[in-house]
């Protein structure tokens, strides 16, 4: 009996840069931009499913928005927590997100009341 193969390469006909930045197709980067209205998935999901990166996707959506007259759909809403911490807490600890947004607390529990917070 044979081994079953699990793994597979699909080739779209993009292209790498010298930096290893990936060049889509026109008709490719449509596919992609149809694809993506169609899944309901926040810009985030879908660009990892597809292996892209997700400033590729931001830029591909603003620009056929812009060329379309419309404002894109936002990611998502933007929320705020106010958080108080003891003027003795020292920023020992640090958390940095997905996005870049890094957090400083002094105990782990307030460091984790403070992602949830801001994560929503």
């Amino acid at each position: 009996m044979g081994t079953a193969v699990s793994t597979e390469l699909v080739h779209h006909g993009e292209r790498r840069d010298r930096l290893g930045r990936r060049h889509y197709p026109a008709e490719r980067r449509q596919q992609l931009l149809a694809a993506f209205r169609e899944s309901g998935m926040t810009r985030t999901a879908f660009a990892r499913r597809e292996g892209m990166r997700y400033t590729t996707l931001c830029t591909w959506v603003e620009k056929e928005a812009k060329t379309a007259g419309r404002e894109p759909r936002p990611e998502a809403l933007v929320r705020f927590a106010e958080v108080a911490m003891p003027a003795s807490a020292v920023a020992g600890l640090e958390v940095r997100l997905p996005d870049g947004t890094l957090l400083r607390g002094g105990s782990a529990p307030e460091l984790a009341a403070l992602v949830r917070a801001v994560r929503g």
